[in-house]
């Protein structure tokens, strides 16, 4: 099992969501959260006045799936979430342990 987690832009969220589901996500974890990378901020000018926006806000996902799938969910974010333009985001998987539902006792892939 794996767990995928992508930083991308908000507004791709839909775009991204859309593609996960049309190859059989069946879930994932949305965060809104803010950071920096290469794009290292930006200035505003608000009211005449100029500041700096040192976080940029960026949408987490988390995406837990089996290790036979993960290579298709990585390559459907990347579609979906590419502008091309810097600031898309970043992808990293990591190894999943163990998984259990909650509800059911479900363990490992069957939790998924």
């Amino acid at each position: 099992m794996k767990l995928i987690i992508a930083t991308i832009k908000p507004f791709k969220l839909e775009e991204v969501r859309e593609a996960l589901t049309g190859i059989g996500v069946r879930g994932m974890m949305v965060t809104e959260i803010k950071g920096f990378g290469a794009q290292s901020g930006h200035t505003e000018i608000y009211r005449g006045a100029e500041y700096a926006v040192n976080f940029v806000p960026k949408i987490k996902l988390e995406v837990a799936v089996s290790a036979g799938m993960a290579d298709q969910v990585v390559e459907t974010i990347t579609k979906a979430a590419r502008t091309g333009k810097i600031g898309d985001g970043k992808i990293f998987v990591l190894d999943i342990q163990q998984a259990l539902r909650v509800r059911t006792g479900e363990t490992n892939e069957d939790a998924l």
